[in-house]
């Protein structure tokens, strides 16, 4: 059993990749981020709802944040049985809005995904383009 003094000792870990913006990149990077949540031993559920994040902003990225010659970047920081903070970065400056999709509609619906497990989100301007930020409590 972990006590408060270890967790406090657990090292931060941290990890980032960059991809271009494809399709078959946001299936790489959300498998990427799986492999490295399971090396750390990230609990399940945690673990679960960190990958759901994962997928709807890097889809997004892809989607909606491509830009011609330009890559986007997943990041995720693990703060030792605390939180787990993801970032997703790519070149657009158009900003995300949650939407209030029609029921029928078949999208825009990702940014919801992300705030039902996330204990916050933000989006952060950056030199070129956008990072969106979440935070998964563990």
């Amino acid at each position: 059993m972990n006590t408060e003094s270890d967790r406090a000792n657990l090292p931060l870990r941290t990890w980032r990749l960059r991809y271009t913006p494809t399709p078959r990149n946001a299936v790489e990077a959300r498998h990427g981020a799986r492999c490295v949540l399971r090396s750390w031993g990230v609990p399940t559920e945690t673990r679960e709802a960190v990958e759901l994040v994962v997928s709807e902003l890097v889809t997004n990225a892809v989607r909606h944040g491509r830009v011609p010659g330009r890559c986007f970047e997943v990041a995720m920081t693990y703060e030792g049985e605390k939180a787990v903070d993801i970032e997703v970065s790519d070149a657009c400056p158009r900003r995300p809005l949650p939407a209030d999709p029609d029921p029928e509609a078949t999208s825009g619906r990702g940014l919801l995904l992300v705030t039902a497990p996330a204990q916050s989100w933000e989006v952060r301007d950056r030199g070129v383009g956008k990072t969106v930020w979440a935070r998964v409590l563990v």
